[in-house]
């Protein structure tokens, strides 16, 4: 099987920002929980990009546009 992100850089990136004991799979789920983020900003990037008139492209004002109500829904 393939690992899909570095588990121990992550763990070590974590473990700098936060001075506290870790469970053994919570990189895991905060790499789960980035992959869910970037999955639903580009959704609606892409939903933002379609209600333009000829818009054939994601651009950089879409995912402006999208970013803030993704950021509000992942805060809590």
């Amino acid at each position: 099987m393939t690992q899909l992100f570095p588990r121990a850089t992550l763990k070590k990136i974590i473990k700098s920002h936060y001075n506290k004991a870790l469970t053994k799979n919570v990189d895991v789920m905060i790499y789960l929980d980035y992959i869910l983020f970037l999955q639903r900003l580009a959704e609606e990037a892409n939903a933002e990009a379609s209600q333009g008139i000829n818009e054939k492209k994601i651009e950089e004002r879409h995912i402006v546009a999208a970013l803030e109500r993704i950021l509000q829904e992942f805060q809590g």
